[in-house]
């Protein structure tokens, strides 16, 4: 598989040595000091890209491989506001959007954890819920992408909550998503419901960002051969 890397910054080294250590190549790498670089031109022969970046350029980076036709494995968060649009190019130019909020198996297995966990508290309402998640100092977002997706999950699934709305900004509110930015922290997210009488936790912590890098490969493994729309539901 012939890779670029778009976003060389720590995921993007973590990524480019599990490419390696899988036998793959990369031939391109794109990040501040060349961005004119991503081209179409210069995306020919790439199998696939690999795009974590930031918010802010998140959204020009993978239009730009869609427009090329080309396949792109996405986990920068913060840009959802352009993600349908980006959906919709994929399904009809003829490339391939892989798009996560986080590529940790370990996480995505605990979306689905989540989401038969807030079906069965239907029948509980003294309990409430809440979520607090802590990353690095450098995450440009807040609430997480991870905290994100959890509180759509628990919204989806929790039917005395319907009243709900799905942005972020409200999400952060009204379900009381508590963010944590300090150190070297690559991610924690929890899920705590509480009555007056106990609590009841869900939790998931990376230990470095090669659960994130790994999994963000074997996406990258799987779109190779793909065209369209795909998602760790997909995957797993």
């Amino acid at each position: 598989m012939k890779c670029a890397i778009i976003g060389h910054g720590k995921m993007g080294r973590e990524i480019e040595r599990i490419l390696a250590e899988r036998g793959h190549s990369v031939v391109l790498i794109i990040d501040e000091v060349n961005a004119d670089e991503l081209t179409a031109t210069n995306l020919q022969g790439v199998d696939v890209c690999f795009e974590f970046t930031t918010p802010a350029t998140a959204t020009a980076n993978v239009r730009t491989v869609l427009d090329a036709g080309g396949r792109v494995v996405c986990g920068t968060t913060g840009w959802l506001e352009n993600l349908a649009e980006m959906k919709q190019k994929a399904a009809t130019n003829g490339g391939a959007l892989f798009y996560a909020s986080n590529f940790s198996i370990g996480v995505n297995m605990m979306f689905k954890l989540n989401k038969r966990l807030a079906e069965l508290m239907n029948n509980y309402p003294e309990y409430d819920v809440r979520i607090e998640e802590t990353h690095h100092m450098w995450k440009k977002d807040a609430p997480s992408g991870t905290a994100i997706t959890l509180a759509e999950g628990i919204i989806e699934n929790l039917e005395r909550k319907s009243e709900w709305v799905n942005s972020a900004p409200e999400l952060a509110e009204q379900l009381e998503i508590e963010s944590f930015r300090e150190g070297m922290v690559p991610g924690i997210h929890t899920i705590t419901y509480t009555s007056a009488d106990d609590f009841l936790q869900l939790n998931h912590s990376i230990v470095n960002r090669r659960a994130l890098a790994m999994g963000a490969v074997i996406a990258g493994e799987y779109l190779a051969n793909k065209s369209g729309v795909h998602t760790m539901d997909d995957l797993l």
